[in-house]
């Protein structure tokens, strides 16, 4: 039987890729310093999990913890475009510093392939949709430039030492367990919370933005298919993964009106800085070399996130004393 670590395991899509692997029977080592991860995201299986708590900027913890593994998924980061304008040497720490560290111990350790969660925000502002990955990237934020510098020392220690990589990257990723408690959270996240609250969501911009927003479970199928893959298809390489469609926040946010059954209208702020206008995915490579095929579309994860958020919101209830 294989053995994985997770980085930010007790982040959103961390947890989700080892609540997957768990169930599937797999040992499942997982590290997190929950800066941004949260407890509770791997509490219904901790018994199960070999857990550290610990930042991957420490080199020698992480090459104690990837000794013995055998693959490692990487979605430990500072996942924000705003947090990294506002801060930009804290990302660049986290993102560059602490993915090279990952591949250093992976390399030390002889793990056989580490999947490495990249980002869409590497294209940039580039006009031409769908994105596909031969596109130059056009980084903006700082966020996309460490991102993008993760994806390069992903390919170099590939070419250079041999270690197996594969870097996807993820489009506007939404589902259960995803943070609605930030100024950094993701945009759905937010407005479903507020929403059932009967809270006013604000929108940046216009609302005309558009994205390739991807329902977790998609997410994890493709980290474990890219994974599992023959080395020749896909060791070095990059893949978009997403739907491969789009929809405005407007969009988007009539839907959820509909819903939620939400009765108010939206805020409109002013344009934030970093954000891309419009964003969707080119997936064929992805079906091509590793079968990837999202199963859930874009109003199926709307009902299924929405039904989450409300569950979550009725135990966090207080009982009514009698």
């Amino acid at each position: 039987m294989a053995t994985y670590l997770v980085t930010g395991v007790a982040g959103f899509i961390g947890s989700s890729i080892a609540h997957e692997l768990l169930r599937q029977g797999h040992n499942v080592r997982g590290v997190d310093n929950f800066i941004t991860g949260k407890k509770e995201n791997i509490a219904e299986f901790a018994g199960r999990l070999d857990f550290l708590e610990m930042d991957i900027c420490d080199l020698a913890g992480m090459q104690r913890v990837c000794r013995g593994v055998d693959y490692v998924f990487h979605e430990a980061a500072l996942a924000s475009v705003p947090r990294s304008v506002k801060d930009p040497i804290s990302s660049n720490d986290s993102n560059v510093t602490g993915t090279l560290n990952i591949l250093v111990a992976a390399r030390d350790a002889g793990v056989k392939r580490v999947v490495y969660a990249a980002s869409s925000s590497a294209y940039g502002d580039t006009p031409t949709l769908p994105k596909r990955e031969d596109m130059l990237p056009n980084p903006i934020s700082p966020y996309a430039v460490s991102k993008l510098a993760g994806e390069h020392y992903m390919a170099s220690f590939y070419r250079v030492y041999g270690l197996e990589t594969v870097s996807l990257r993820y489009f506007n990723v939404f589902g259960p367990r995803q943070a609605a408690d930030s100024p950094y959270s993701g945009v759905l996240a937010k407005f479903i919370t507020l929403m059932l609250e009967g809270r006013q969501a604000t929108i940046f911009g216009d609302g005309e933005q558009s994205r390739d927003f991807t329902y977790i479970d998609n997410v994890v199928q493709a980290n474990l298919r890219a994974c599992g893959a023959p080395a020749a298809a896909v060791a070095g390489r990059m893949f978009n993964i997403a739907l491969g469609t789009r929809f405005t926040l407007n969009q988007t946010f009539a839907a959820l009106k509909k819903i939620i059954g939400y009765n108010g209208n939206a805020a409109y702020g002013p344009e934030r800085e970093g954000d891309v206008k419009h964003s969707q995915a080119d997936i064929t490579e992805a079906r091509r070399q590793f079968g990837f095929d999202p199963k859930v579309s874009f109003e199926e994860g709307l009902d299924k996130t929405v039904a989450w958020y409300r569950t979550q919101m009725t135990q966090a209830e207080p009982a009514t004393v009698r």
